[in-house]
């Protein structure tokens, strides 16, 4: 099937994850997307933690921001290296950065330069903090642009400070956002001629996600952090079986559903107790309510209790651990979890894409490249002559 993105070209001059992500998010829609690489590679393929130095199997950090993609090394710092760069570019329609605009400008690949090689190009830069104020040129990773100050650490802080967060949990959010971004940018273009240049942060991806309590922040002395004993509804709350899982419960209409929630747990009595009757009760004897859904629950294992709540209309999750969810019954049927080969040759499941076309999954065409593994064949399609690939080789173009 034709991607949404065919015959677009992206030229990403990107590193580590959240650029990245965006340029993988393209490549699964169809595009053409050329991953430039100093000659010794992203720093991330070279990265030691857990998934690459203890685990055998794909190193996420690579496959995940990085499948799809075409490798090109180029040395930006040599001449010759960024005659190249803007050789491509002229054939591009996205040039892609991460780069601060502090090595952007010394490297000569700012807003100016592509667009001297290219009017056309749309420029599409993924920062920590913003392209204006006085950290515009400071780096950032997501843990501090996103997690740190947006306001999620700060809810989560418990008794040994602020939980630990997720890797690359805001990255994939904003490689997400400029992906769409870049959507968006190319059909401005398609309508009107005119380019952009695109700018998304994490830290307002970070906001974004953090917008209710930030909003309400100016008029209340602390963020809306629900207890679990305590909610202001105790059908929107979380509760442990005996085998001491949990479960979630997302009843916002409450009352349209109390009375068949007292049948699935088989707690007839509740249905008739007045304090319960009705939202306003249940939220005037919350901590009863809650203290009665607690030991309700605490009578069955959580299988169990998903065979009783198959037949329940409401919403409801049991809380689900990163394996299991690669036998969640809802995975294969909307190819959530596609399957690619390493260069390695090792089968793996990658994520899909968050965005479906004409009813059909998202799926990765290829692993993440070697690196400089696409060097003659880029420059071939972009017009170079053997004997020009060979004179920039001597000029150190390629490292």
């Amino acid at each position: 099937m034709a991607g949404v993105l065919d015959g677009v070209r992206i030229l990403e001059v990107a590193a580590w994850t959240f650029v990245p992500a965006a340029g993988a998010i393209c490549a699964d829609l169809g595009a053409d997307v050329i991953k430039v690489e100093p000659p010794t590679g992203d720093p991330q393929r070279a990265l030691q933690n857990i998934f690459n130095s203890e685990v055998v199997g794909p190193n996420p950090f690579d496959e995940i921001p990085n499948r799809g993609k075409r490798s090109l090394t180029l040395d930006l710092r040599n001449e010759a290296g960024r005659e190249v760069l803007l050789a491509v570019a002229r054939t591009s329609d996205v040039f892609l950065t991460s780069y601060l605009p502090s090595l952007r400008r010394r490297l000569r690949i700012d807003v100016a330069d592509l667009r001297e090689a290219n009017p056309d190009i749309i420029y599409v830069r993924g920062s920590g903090w913003g392209s204006r104020g006085p950290m515009a040129d400071a780096g950032g990773y997501d843990l501090a642009s996103a997690w740190a100050t947006s306001g999620l650490a700060y809810r989560l802080v418990g008794r040994d400070g602020p939980a630990p967060q997720p890797p690359a949990f805001f990255d994939l959010m904003g490689g997400n956002t400029l992906a769409g971004s870049i959507g968006m940018a190319l059909f401005r273009r398609e309508r009107t001629g005119k380019t952009s240049v695109v700018d998304v942060s994490l830290m307002n991806v970070g906001m974004w996600a953090m917008a209710p309590d930030i909003v309400s922040a100016p008029y209340v002395d602390s963020p809306a952090v629900q207890s679990r004993e305590t909610p202001g509804n105790p059908l929107v709350n979380w509760y442990r079986c005996a085998d001491g899982r949990w479960l979630y419960l997302v009843l916002l209409q409450a009352d349209r559903f109390w009375s068949e929630l007292c049948v699935v747990l088989d707690e007839p009595a509740l249905a008739e107790d007045p304090r319960f009757a009705d939202a306003a009760s249940r939220f005037e004897h919350r901590s009863e309510c809650v203290s009665a859904l607690d030991a309700a629950f605490a009578t069955r294992p959580l299988a169990q209790w998903q065979e009783r709540f198959e037949r329940f209309s409401g919403v409801w999750a049991p809380v689900t651990s990163p394996r299991e969810l690669h036998a969640h019954r809802q995975v294969e049927p909307n190819g959530y979890l596609p399957e690619l080969v390493s260069g390695e040759g090792v089968d793996f499941r990658i994520v899909a894409s968050p965005m479906h076309f004409d009813e059909q999954p998202t799926a990765p065409g290829a692993a993440c490249p070697e690196l400089g593994q696409h060097n003659e064949q880029v420059l071939l399609e972009v017009g170079l002559e053997w004997d020009a690939i060979g004179q920039y080789r001597e000029k150190g173009a390629f490292g």
